[in-house]
């Protein structure tokens, strides 16, 4: 990869909160994430398992008072990050959760794209345009949660490059994060081979960061990608607080483009 520009950096960060609840679901930490996310200071962050109704927001008065009506997604983007777009994967009796894109920098566009396979577990993936200050091209953003078995996940990175070589040029900047379960690294040379795609942490240290359990990781199942930039000393956030707030552990890089 060559840098094309020397515009400002683009900090990206991706992580699976768990629906707003800490591992086996015993305490409600949204609030304590939204402060720990903002801290990071990311421009874009790629948000998995994520509530997008505000009809279930989690134990206790004090979690519901500071939610107000709000969706999880949009307690998190607060003042911080002003566009920010959802895509429901998984519909239940008390509401639902997806995939969330929040940026500093306007959303242009954005579609959810169902690549549930047969089965209990609904999947998607979250493509949004964003139209950067600076950037002679809009940069695309597609965030990433696949399935528990190997055959589905196959099937969805195949309609991954579907979508990839139908919605987004070629020549312009794309980052493809989230949680891919993939514990085999079976995507790198695939999402490499058939559509230009590079794993950041392959990239930089030779192999893709462990994540999970965010506690003590063992095993690799979220991911960066980038195509048309590059990427500086992409790193996995610190235990603390990280591990207290979520089972994986989250991913931040800075992206030139």
């Amino acid at each position: 990869m060559t840098e094309t520009s020397t515009a400002q950096p683009l900090t990206v960060m991706t992580v699976n909160i768990h629906k707003g609840f800490t591992t086996f679901n015993r305490k409600f930490i949204l609030p304590e994430l939204r402060d720990a996310v903002r801290k990071v200071g990311a421009d874009v962050v790629f948000l998995q398992e994520v509530m997008g109704t505000a009809e279930h927001k989690g134990k206790g008065a004090r979690s519901n008072a500071e939610l107000g009506d709000a969706s999880h997604y949009e307690f998190l983007a607060d003042s911080i990050w002003p566009q920010y777009a959802y895509g429901r994967n998984m519909v239940y009796p008390k509401g639902h959760h997806g995939n969330a894109v929040m940026s500093k920098f306007p959303i242009v566009h954005y579609q959810n794209h169902d690549v549930s396979i047969a089965g209990p577990e609904k999947r998607g993936l979250l493509h949004c345009v964003l139209r950067v200050p600076g950037q002679a091209s809009d940069v695309h953003a597609i965030c990433v949660h696949l399935g528990l078995a190997e055959s589905h996940r196959l099937q969805q990175l195949d309609l991954l490059c579907q979508m990839v070589r139908s919605e987004v040029p070629d020549n312009a900047p794309l980052i493809v994060a989230g949680d891919f379960n993939d514990w085999r690294r079976r995507a790198h040379q695939l999402l490499e081979r058939e559509v230009g795609l590079r794993e950041v942490f392959v990239t930089a240290y030779g192999e893709s960061a462990k994540t999970f359990p965010a506690r003590f990781p063992l095993l690799s199942l979220d991911r960066i990608f980038v195509r048309n930039a590059t990427v500086h000393l992409p790193v996995v956030l610190p235990r603390r607080p990280w591990s207290h707030l979520s089972d994986h552990a989250p991913l931040a890089a800075e992206i030139h483009i």
